[in-house]
């Protein structure tokens, strides 16, 4: 079992930044599959970015990224950066994890773009 715990969403005005972090309870970074999602009012969760290993990350919105996940191997931490946030960015954001044929969920950290 893994435990995700995601933290540093808020209230941010169009145009800010954010920087979430999810800690999982075990070191699974050289192992597992790691990504945000985010799932906004009424709608479907949505994959934002995803981290394999040594692999360059991969983004949902490549063309115009914004965002950026990194990972602190010596804390154990995942970041998610995101840059020129605007409303439609609104949703909870949640850290998700995969090592082999289990998945892993954090609880989720609002994020909240609004003037």
């Amino acid at each position: 079992q893994v435990q995700l715990v995601e933290s540093g969403g808020g209230l941010v005005q169009p145009g800010g930044s954010l920087k979430l972090s999810c800690v999982p309870s075990r070191n699974i970074f050289e192992t597992a599959v790691m990504a945000w999602y985010r799932q906004a009012p009424g709608k479907e969760r949505e994959w934002v970015a995803r981290l394999v290993a040594d692999i360059i990350p991969t983004y949902a919105d490549s063309e115009n990224r914004r965002f950026t996940i990194s990972r602190d191997n010596a804390k154990n931490i995942l970041y998610l950066q995101m840059n020129n946030l605007q409303p439609e960015d609104t949703a909870v954001y949640y850290c998700h994890a995969r090592l082999g044929t289990s998945e892993y969920w954090g609880q989720g950290t609002q994020v909240t773009v609004s003037s």
